[in-house]
């Protein structure tokens, strides 16, 4: 049974992301797998590494618990949106707060390189944008999607990672937003 951590990164919970949340989860528990869900908009924390790696930061009992669920985890799935390019504030502080040396990589002694913490694992992305993906891709370079996908999940040895973009969200009609969410119940569905 495959075991898939579902993380909402939408600071908004009436926003489409929790649908497109939902499709996918009720798509992968059709197929039999396992989900967890982390809504890091209800999570109880601190997103500020307010001391860098200088300093460590105890964990609240809610990024505990997120903890456990990553390393639970054989597939993360991302959904968040696009905001000026990158991630929600919110989500990005989730990162910073757990992606830690020594629990996600480890930097060799006297080395350039790191130890990929967590290898074995699969990662899909789901992003809501006010743009055509394709734009996003060529005339921006997709920076949320390589802060996500290559310098965090892929750097920490999550590998591959598949990208699915769902856009234009502003000006998508009722008819538009079914057929993305029967896209996440698919991708659910095969486990992606």
């Amino acid at each position: 049974m495959k075991k898939i951590a579902l993380i909402n990164g939408h600071p908004n919970a009436a926003a489409f992301n929790f649908g497109l949340a939902a499709a996918y989860k009720a798509g992968a528990e059709e197929a039999g797998a396992e989900v967890r869900e982390i809504v890091i908009r209800a999570l109880d924390f601190n997103p500020n590494l307010q001391f860098g790696y200088q300093q460590r930061m105890e964990w609240e009992p809610d990024l505990v618990k997120a903890w456990e669920t990553i390393q639970w985890a054989d597939h993360l799935v991302w959904v968040h949106p696009v905001w000026w390019g990158g991630l929600p504030a919110i989500t990005k502080g989730f990162i910073d707060r757990l992606f830690l040396p020594g629990m996600a990589f480890r930097y060799r002694e006297n080395s350039v390189w790191w130890d990929k913490l967590l290898k074995g694992k699969t990662g899909h992305i789901m992003t809501t944008l006010d743009q055509p993906g394709i734009f996003y891709w060529l005339y921006f370079g997709r920076p949320s999607v390589n802060q996500l996908k290559k310098s965090t999940l892929e750097f920490c040895g999550v590998k591959p990672v598949k990208v699915s973009y769902f856009g234009i969200i502003k000006t998508a009609d009722a008819a538009t937003r079914q057929q993305w969410l029967n896209k996440a119940r698919q991708l659910g569905q095969r486990l992606k």
